[in-house]
C-alpha cells in the first residue's frame, strides 16, 4: 500500500463523450496533505468508444497515473467498482463517477477530515452546504431522502445523503468489507457494513451537484431504487 496517497476509482460505462473532460479536471486538482493520487479506472464492458477514448488519453497524458482494466461482459457500477477497489494501492480510496455530476476540486473538501485525523470514512452530502445545486426533480429528491432515512434508520447513522458517489475511505476498511452488491446496491450495503465497525468515525462535508436528466445520460432509475430499499433490508438485517 502507499502511504499518502489517495487512489480515484473511475468506473466508467458508455461515457465516451466525457471521460476526457472528467479526467481533466482530475489533472487539474492540487491534492492537500502532500498526497499524491493514483486513477483506477474500470470499464464495464462499454458499447461505445469508451475505452479507445482512454487509451488515448493516457497515451497523450504519460504524467497522470492511471491503470485501466476491462471487464469481458457488463457486470454492473458495484462490479466495476469491486475490481477498483481490488486494484487500488493508496492509502484512501475515493469514488468518482465518470460523468459531470461531482466536482473533483471538492476532493480536499473531503479530504480536510482526515488529514486533520478527525475522520476514517467521509460522505459528501448533496443536501446541505453552500455549494452550488442543480435544480432538478421533487420526487427523485424525495426518493433519495427517503432511502437515506430508512438506511438511518437500520445503522443508527444520521448521514443526510446515503446515496451520494463522494464517499472517501481509508483504504484498509474498504479493502476488508465483504461487499457484494454488483450494481447500484453498492451504497446502502457498504452504509451497512461500515455502520457495524466498532468506534469507526464518519464525517460528512456539504459538496456541490450538477446532476444530469436522463436525456443527457443519466442511468438510475426507479428500479434500482426499489433494489436500494432490498439492499437495505438485507444487508442491515439478514446479512449483519
Amino acid at each position: 500500500m502507499q502511504e499518502n496517497c489517495l487512489s480515484i476509482i473511475i468506473p466508467v460505462y458508455n461515457e465516451e463523450k466525457t471521460i476526457h473532460l472528467i479526467l481533466n479536471r482530475i489533472k487539474k486538482v492540487q491534492i492537500i496533505g502532500g498526497l499524491t493520487m493514483e486513477l483506477i479506472i474500470v470499464n464495464d464492458c462499454s458499447k461505445d468508444r469508451t475505452a479507445d477514448a482512454i487509451r488515448t488519453y493516457m497515451l497523450e497524458n504519460p504524467d497522470l497515473s492511471i491503470q485501466f482494466f476491462e471487464h469481458d461482459v457488463n457486470k454492473g457500477k458495484g462490479a466495476a467498482l469491486h475490481t477498483g477497489i481490488q486494484k487500488a494501492s493508496g492509502e484512501w480510496i475515493i469514488i468518482q463517477d465518470a460523468d459531470l455530476e461531482y466536482d473533483p476540486r471538492e476532493y480536499n473538501i473531503l479530504l480536510k477530515p482526515v488529514i486533520e485525523g478527525n475522520a476514517d470514512i467521509v460522505y459528501g452530502t448533496r443536501f446541505f452546504g453552500g455549494n452550488p445545486h442543480r435544480i432538478l426533480f421533487f420526487w427523485h429528491s424525495i426518493g433519495n431522502k427517503f432511502l437515506t432515512f430508512l438506511s438511518n434508520m437500520f445503522t443508527d447513522l444520521n448521514l443526510s445523503d446515503m446515496e451520494t458517489c463522494y464517499k472517501l475511505f481509508r483504504a484498509d476498511i474498504l479493502k476488508g468489507l465483504p461487499l457484494q452488491e454488483k450494481r447500484f446496491g453498492f451504497e446502502p450495503e457498504v452504509t451497512a457494513r461500515i455502520a457495524r465497525i466498532p468506534n469507526i468515525r464518519i464525517y460528512e462535508v456539504g459538496i456541490s451537484y450538477y446532476g444530469r436528466t436522463p436525456a443527457e445520460g443519466k442511468k438510475i432509475g426507479w428500479k434500482d431504487g426499489f433494489r436500494a430499499i432490498y439492499c437495505i433490508l438485507k444487508y442491515n438485517i439478514f446479512k449483519r
